[in-house]
């Protein structure tokens, strides 16, 4: 592979024009696309294989026209103090605010709060429904303005009037903060560097490669019901994996000619080696995330196929255009050590021979190996203690803002009529087979009535043949509460003792049950992909490294990353330690997916920092070097460089943190952490710990297993054969003279 990637790196080198043209085509048709595509509505949201999707999908076909997944509002208004919503003039106004309601075009019915009974016992909170036959995401703006206009007039009549439901969802913004953490990346390229043109190239490459996948995304977003998320995953990951790979290929460029190669040489020598890292782990991220489908739920396979797409390209580009780039800039990329004139006149940085930090960290390390070890492993699961109490559950209105008229509504709801009135669970009966289906209507109403935990049971609503029938139950307890799950647990329970008896089938659910559902899919998904992900990982690493104790240990060192990182997040997000830091307004579960996602995800970066260091380690030691002295050398080449990435990678997920989606904030913190503790600690400390404590037998693997896997050069011995070949010609060369 080295030696393939030795030539691709000189072709780009040679041919920039070519290479850099095809790129900058490829995003003109990806714009041009995005551009002229329709707009996305929002992603369908399904769960193959749970009841409450079968549920759903019951509804669908003996209700029809229902429009079970248009978008609703809950419009709530609250009268005065001292007042009461059935006073003349308050009356008067919510009647006025139903009619103006019931005129838009894509409203399918409006209900009156005094006709439904939709007041509160002490009269002071009232709600009107408003259900549309198009998606939250598909409203037309006159239609969201409408909705807006009613609230606010009935406001002037001295009402607090507040919008719930998802009519009125906007686009998730990332906010300034995104942009802050692509300057400190900026920031941090140029100190590495120390040059401003090479510090822009990787900038330059993954803008490019990001304004590519997310131009795709967003042009295929229609025809393959992406959701907004999607592309800002990818963006996310795109962008910090982007410049990642490019620093990479761009430092080891400056090694190369420091060691006073030509600069075509220099770029397919660094293309060869640094190159072959970048495509392996670049594998290992595009493995973790396209492994997310095996989790069968199409909003996460669709996530994780954008975001793998955006990496591939990242990888392509790196291994192309930097070289391209590279070739253009000419003499303006200084050798290693060397600073440009506007930052430092030409001169050399450093004087030679004097070990830089990483050289010191890594004889330190390597002096001391258990105590760094035990500290690090120490440090580690005490950061991971509060995944231990880790609860699930999706966001719903009650983790908006308070500044938001969702969040605002859902409180009045939470007061006016109990906390369990923003989780309705839906109940659905199929007496299809049963012989009297309003028997078994009546018999399922009273069986849920009579649970612990219900405050209210709708009257059981037939469709137009009689033989399905809906009925709203209302809990005790909030949406996302376990005693809601439970509830939802003991109804589903109470369904075979009734099918046994009226041959009539219950489902539960709605929305929450639908987040209980997704909730246990994940969860039950969690140790089949992680065997999966890790597993294919581990066999691609044995490759690599040629050893099974180094894969082994990367995959230990992830867990140990992993789970500190989720217990970060537990602290922050669901106990709310440095909650008004994070901008965090309301602790509560963690959002479900976020587990198997950080798995996937951290899992892939991790290898990254792993398959750049260890391969310098790994190279060292092919060389001839001893164990401890091939540590020290990988240290001393790759230290500076793996810290600088992960500093980048830490800004760019930092700067998502920032989000006005939850989700989208917590996934930012969760990734930028987890890079922390997996750079700094496992990669950086745990990781040469344990390569001096294991010595030789690191680098072991079974002679039969070596004989079985194929070579693919990591570590440019297909270049150094080259070298041989060329120092061969030469002599022959002299002797032919002579």
């Amino acid at each position: 592979m080295a030696t393939f990637l030795y030539k691709l790196g000189r072709l780009a080198f040679r041919r920039r024009h070519f290479a850099a043209l095809i790129w900058v085509a490829l995003l003109t048709l990806a714009g041009v696309g995005a551009a002229s595509a329709p707009v996305a509505g929002s992603s369908s949201f399904s769960i193959p294989g749970t009841e409450a999707q079968k549920a759903f999908d019951l509804l669908e076909s003996r209700f029809p026209g229902m429009s079970a997944d248009g978008a609703t509002a809950r419009v709530v208004f609250k009268a005065p103090a001292g007042e009461k919503m059935a006073d003349k003039d308050n009356k008067a106004t919510v009647e006025q605010a139903v009619k103006v309601l019931g005129t838009g075009s894509e409203v399918t019915s409006v209900t009156d709060p005094f006709k439904a009974h939709a007041v509160s016992k002490d009269g002071t909170i009232a709600y009107a429904s408003v259900k549309y036959d198009v998606s939250g995401m598909e409203l037309k703006d006159a239609s969201k303005d409408a909705l807006k206009a009613a609230a606010e007039d009935a406001r002037h009549s001295g009402l607090t009037v507040e919008v719930g439901g998802d009519a009125l969802q906007a686009t998730p913004e990332t906010g300034s903060s995104e942009v802050i953490g692509i300057a400190i990346a900026a920031v941090v390229l140029v100190i590495t560097f120390g040059s401003l043109i090479a510090a822009g190239l990787p900038l330059l490459t993954a803008l490019i490669g990001v304004g590519i996948g997310v131009s795709t995304i967003t042009a295929l977003a229609s025809v393959l019901d992406l959701g907004s998320t999607t592309s800002t995953l990818a963006m996310m990951i795109g962008l910090a994996v982007g410049i990642d790979y490019a620093l990479f290929i761009v430092s080891r460029y400056r090694a190369e000619l420091a060691e006073g190669r030509e600069r075509e040489e220099a770029a397919g020598r660094a293309v060869g080696t640094a190159g072959s890292a970048v495509v392996f782990a670049g594998l290992t991220v595009v493995i973790a995330l396209v492994g997310l489908s095996v989790v069968n739920i199409p909003m996460l396979t669709k996530m994780g196929v954008a975001a793998a797409g955006t990496v591939a390209v990242a990888v392509l580009i790196a291994l192309t255009m930097i070289p391209a780039l590279l070739g253009y800039a000419g003499r303006r990329v200084q050798p290693a050590g060397q600073k440009s004139r506007f930052l430092g006149g030409g001169r050399a940085a450093k004087k030679a021979g004097k070990p830089n930090m990483g050289t010191r960290w890594a004889s330190f390390v390597v002096r001391r190996p258990l105590a760094v070890l035990l500290l690090g492993v120490v440090g580690l699961g005490a950061a991971a203690v509060p995944a231990a109490s880790l609860q699930l559950g999706l966001p719903d209105d009650g983790s908006q803002p308070t500044s938001t008229t969702q969040r605002r509504a859902y409180d009045l709801l939470s007061e006016g009529f109990g906390p369990g009135f923003n989780g309705p669970l839906m109940v659905v009966v199929d007496a299809k087979a049963s012989d009297a289906p309003k028997t078994a209507f009546s018999t399922v109403h009273d069986e849920i009535a009579d649970l612990k935990g219900v405050v209210s049971v709708s009257p059981a609503a037939p469709n137009k043949a009689g033989d399905t029938a809906m009925i709203t139950v209302i809990p005790d307890s909030k949406p996302s509460s376990v005693t809601t799950e439970d509830l939802v647990h003991t109804i589903r329970g109470a369904g075979g003792d009734i099918k046994a008896e009226t041959d009539a089938t219950v489902l539960v659910t709605g929305s929450t049950a639908m987040n209980i559902d997704f909730s246990q899919k994940l969860n039950d998904a969690l140790i089949p992909y992680l065997a999966l992900v890790v597993g294919l990982a581990f066999l691609l690493l044995i490759v690599v490294f040629r050893s099974i104790l180094v894969p082994l240990k990367a995959a230990l060192g992830f867990l140990l990353s992993v789970m500190a990182a989720l217990g970060a997040v537990v602290a922050v997000f669901q106990w709310g330690w440095l909650s008004g830091l994070m901008g965090v307004e309301e602790t509560g579960p963690i959002m479900s997916m976020m587990p198997i996602f950080m798995v996937g995800v951290v899992f892939g970066l991790a290898m990254d920092y792993e398959v750049f260091l260890v391969t310098r380690m790994r190279e060292a030691f092919v060389h001839g070097e001893k164990p401890a002295q091939a540590i020290v050398t990988g240290f001393k080449h790759g230290a500076r460089v793996v810290t600088a990435a992960a500093v980048i990678m830490i800004a760019v997920f930092s700067g998502f943190i920032g989000s006005s989606e939850s989700m989208i904030k917590m996934i930012g913190f969760g990734l930028a952490i987890a890079v922390f503790f997996d750079a700094f600690v496992v990669r950086m400390a745990l990781v040469p710990a344990v390569l001096a404590l294991l010595g030789k037998r690191a680098w072991w693997l079974p002679k039969w297993l070596d004989r079985v896997l194929p070579n693919v050069d990591v570590e440019g011995e297909g270049l150094r054969a080259l070298d041989d070949k060329a120092r061969e010609g030469d002599e022959d060369r002299k002797l032919v003279g002579v």
